[in-house]
């Protein structure tokens, strides 16, 4: 198995990732500029909503970040960790972009959290294969 590529793939969407979470929190700072906010939301649904946005990415990009890589190291093929990695970007985009436009439901935010459980499950069932010998 070549190790490197299965690095490289899990490199690519690691990186994909966090240019997200830097969008993310850039248009964080944005908000609180614009409503001269230093911390906490201030009552402004805009930056709440950008404060969201930002928050749920962070609460599951990193976890699934550490298990690419974990499977990357346990030896996985890249044809694994693309489709999982894809799924979990196309996922935190379209959840992103949902909550970025509305609080309320949105076909966006449904079928970015549908994309991101289903990489969850995919990396979980991945990393359980590989970790039997």
């Amino acid at each position: 198995m070549d190790t490197l590529a299965s690095a490289h793939a899990a490199a690519l969407w690691a990186g994909l990732n966090i240019i997200v979470l830097l969008v993310l929190a850039v248009l964080v700072t944005r908000q609180r500029r614009k409503h001269m906010v230093l911390i906490g939301d201030g009552d402004v649904p805009a930056l709440t909503q950008a404060m969201r946005a930002f928050g749920n990415a962070t609460e599951y990009v990193p976890a699934a970040l550490a298990g690419l890589g974990i499977l990357a190291m346990a030896g996985a093929m890249p044809l694994v960790i693309h489709p999982i990695g894809f799924l979990l970007f196309s996922g935190r985009v379209l959840h992103a972009v949902g909550l970025s436009r509305s609080t309320g439901v949105s076909a966006f935010r449904t079928f970015g959290v549908l994309a991101t459980w289903i990489a969850y499950v995919a990396l979980a069932a991945a990393l359980l294969f590989y970790a039997v010998p």
